[in-house]
């Protein structure tokens, strides 16, 4: 196994786990991933948070099983399923994200990263090219301008040039346990409805009907209810997803 799975109460931290390849992701691992996101969906999981083994986060695509066909085809369900979990998604970065890895941490819904961790799509050195859905992703979360700079100069940015943007925080892996933790305690059901919401607007195929039945199904919950209790009584809520 490329991934290492470990649970903390309802957070799963889900570890690329190929130092000697600095993380670099082959077909195997990308499988790999796509177990690890059924077995966050089945766990129940309230955050799942993807980080790398040092000395990097993922320096890119294993050059040597690289090709059109079942490795772009796997590499683009895994970015996919990310954004079709329930749960939040978190990327914690400690070193380079290029290219493939820099698409996984796209495909999250937050990211932290320690200060001079290095995005960046190199592709343009190598003569590949990178699927539609990854240019729009980036455009979108890093903004056009750093996503043209990162495509076209084939250059990466560090963290912290990318902070309020592409970077939601800086901080270190254990920064970001800290912060799944935090957010494992909101209601999921809120969760799942936003979520929902960001990714229909991001081009992901879900319907309006879908994303209201969501909405108010957290409006219906018991998750309603303590939330506004708590609220009243002053105390933090229990949220327990139904």
């Amino acid at each position: 196994m490329a991934i290492i799975l470990e649970w903390f109460g309802s957070v799963c931290k889900v570890v690329i786990d190929r130092p000697e390849k600095r993380n670099a992701v082959d077909l195997a691992t990308l499988l790999d991933l796509r177990q690890a996101q059924e077995s966050a969906s089945r766990g129940g999981a309230r955050v799942l948070l993807l980080t790398g083994t040092p000395p990097a986060f993922c320096s890119g695509a294993d050059l040597g099983g690289v090709e059109l066909g079942e490795f772009t085809e796997t590499l683009l369900a895994v970015l996919h399923g990310f954004g079709r979990l329930d749960c939040v998604t978190l990327a914690a970065v400690d070193g380079p994200a290029l290219g493939a890895g820099s698409q996984l941490a796209a495909s999250c819904d937050l990211r932290i990263a320690t200060s001079l961790s290095k995005f960046g799509v190199p592709a343009a050195n190598l003569g590949l090219a990178v699927d539609s859905w990854t240019v729009e992703r980036i455009g979108r979360e890093a903004g056009w301008s750093a996503a043209r700079y990162m495509l076209l100069s084939a250059q990466p940015m560090l963290a912290q040039d990318l902070l309020g943007g592409f970077v939601h925080r800086l901080g270190t892996v254990d920064d970001a346990m800290a912060w799944a933790q935090e957010m494992s305690q909101l209601a999921p059901l809120t969760i799942r409805a936003h979520k929902k919401a960001l990714e229909r607007l991001g081009g992901m195929e879900i319907s309006m009907k879908e994303v209201e039945q969501a909405r108010l199904a957290a409006w219906a919950s018991d998750d309603a209810a303590e939330g506004r209790q708590a609220f009243l009584e002053k105390r933090p809520p229990n949220f327990t997803g139904q």
